[in-house]
């Protein structure tokens, strides 16, 4: 029995789930999903299926952008998509490879000087005063709370 599918996200009305969400243990997976699904109504907004945080997850899948694309072209749930993710991943990855992938993509440094620029100009801009953001995905999920009009 095909499990039932999940309409896409208004991303111009709500933010993608976290990057830190994990399905089959991959984080950024759900997220992904949230932004293909909308794009593909025109409801990504401000949001791209495919930008730089995304490729982090094909690289380590080894999955084509494209390909997954497809495949929730298709109305897939999530259960249906990370089935189709794991036969397709290439190399195939074992669960404690998952997990130290997503943990590591949780806490990933910056890199260099112009990406930490960047970040540095993104706290400034959601809040000066915090002092505790230090991932990529510490501000993700900032600035998607400040998007929606929370505060930082």
């Amino acid at each position: 029995m095909k499990s039932p599918i999940l309409p896409a996200l208004d991303l111009t009305q709500r933010p993608p789930r976290s990057p830190r969400v994990r399905l089959g243990g991959y984080a950024m997976l759900p997220r992904v999903l949230d932004k293909a699904r909308a794009s593909l109504v025109g409801k990504a907004g401000d949001y791209k299926y495919g930008n730089p945080m995304d490729q982090h997850f094909f690289g380590f899948t080894g999955v084509a952008q494209d390909a997954l694309l497809e495949q929730v072209k298709t109305g897939a749930n999530d259960w249906d998509i990370l089935l189709w993710v794991n036969a397709h991943a290439n190399p195939k990855r074992a669960p404690h490879e998952i997990r130290a992938w997503s943990a590591y993509l949780e806490t990933m440094p910056l890199g260099d000087a112009e990406d930490l620029e960047w970040f540095a100009a993104q706290v400034k801009r959601l809040n000066p005063a915090r002092t505790d953001l230090h991932t990529i995905m510490d501000y993700l999920d900032a600035d998607d709370h400040v998007s929606f009009g929370g505060k930082a």
